[in-house]
């Protein structure tokens, strides 16, 4: 089984080869991140199941074999997942990308294998990032930003934090073609988000409204102004559910 540990420790090689006298002779960066490049040129980990034992809108902890395992999701792993605790089902499955950094190990976690290779398709794009990638897929479906790419619609894609105006052309430009590849039927033309003014602010938020501030401060929103949003579309339906919540506020900020 493999062990972060012993990939950086300096008895991977055999005793007396260029790699360990390399490593001995003061080079233990540089050899670290050639045996690195080495390890990770290929995912170990394709799905994880197991018991779902923590759930959030921005992130799940699945255990499996005793081992609890945090993956980073979108909003749309979230409702699929939401609707198995509503079932109380006792297993969940979640696929893997393995986002391997010489600072960290992060997984992101998805419902299905499509949105896990759109995921690959986004972070293949120079300037678009796991997180977000992981925010691109919280703010439509994998249909609707098949769409919305297939049919060239940046201005759709600008809408989504992080993403300006050369960076939605790459998108395009990139990935235009290979969004037939995914397979995905009824293709949409991409959705509409409209502008509104804010109202008043109320003082208080309901438990929705905290959860959905959360999770929009853990995608990479300032609290402030996820506090604003959140609180003017509780305003207008004190109804909503924290996903709901995070899906308009995401195509209003």
């Amino acid at each position: 089984m493999f062990n972060a540990a012993s990939a950086a420790s300096p008895n991977l090689f055999p005793k007396g080869s260029i790699f360990n006298n390399l490593s001995r002779a003061g080079n233990k960066q540089r050899i670290f991140s050639f045996r690195y490049s080495i390890i990770t040129q290929k995912h170990m980990i394709d799905y994880i199941k197991g018991e779902l034992t923590e759930l959030a809108p921005a992130r799940a902890v699945i255990e499996a074999a005793g081992v609890g395992y945090e993956l980073n999701i979108s909003l749309s792993t979230y409702d699929e997942l939401s609707v198995l605790t509503a079932e109380n089902s006792a297993q969940s499955r979640l696929y893997v990308y393995e986002d391997v950094r010489e600072d960290a190990w992060v997984l992101f976690g998805f419902a299905s294998k499509k949105e896990r290779e759109l995921f690959i398709h986004l972070i293949s794009v120079s300037g678009v990032g796991g997180n977000t990638a992981r925010t691109i897929l919280s703010s439509y479906s994998v249909n609707e930003l098949v769409g919305i790419i297939a049919n060239r619609q940046d201005a759709m894609l600008k809408r989504v934090k992080g993403i300006g105006g050369k960076t939605a052309q790459r998108i395009i430009v990139e990935l235009e073609d290979k969004m037939l590849e995914l397979g995905v039927g009824g293709m949409e033309k991409g959705v509409r988000s409209d502008n509104s003014q804010l109202s008043t602010l109320s003082s208080k938020l309901s438990e929705a409204g905290e959860e959905a501030i959360a999770a929009l401060t853990m995608l990479g929103f300032s609290p402030a102004p996820s506090k604003k949003v959140v609180k003017q579309l509780l305003e207008k339906d004190s109804t909503l559910k924290a996903e709901a919540i995070i899906k308009m506020a995401l195509k209003m900020m």
